[in-house]
């Protein structure tokens, strides 16, 4: 068990790292959203199924969902600069 809890962790850090160093918002987005789900396959390891459900809710779909529908909005109002995230 402990071996799966310490892969979870490992799983967790490479995905906060790849969130972090993604530029373009709409992959971030796309990369929020796996993270979500194993922030979700971490607290199902650790026996908190609620809690999994609930993350996986909110950071797998509805987060996502509204960083795309916000980017969607921004550049439809024509105050996008490109793919380059503002830069």
């Amino acid at each position: 068990m402990i071996v799966l809890e310490a892969a979870v962790f490992l799983l967790v850090a490479a995905g906060g790292t790849a969130v972090v160093l993604t530029r373009n918002p709409l992959n971030q987005a796309i990369v929020a959203s796996f993270y979500g789900l194993i922030l979700g396959i971490m607290f199902l390891v650790f026996q908190a199924p609620d809690v999994a459900l609930s993350q996986i809710t909110v950071g797998a779909v509805a987060l996502p969902l509204m960083i795309v529908l916000a980017l969607a909005k921004v550049r439809a109002l024509g105050g996008g600069k490109g793919e380059g995230g503002g830069k």
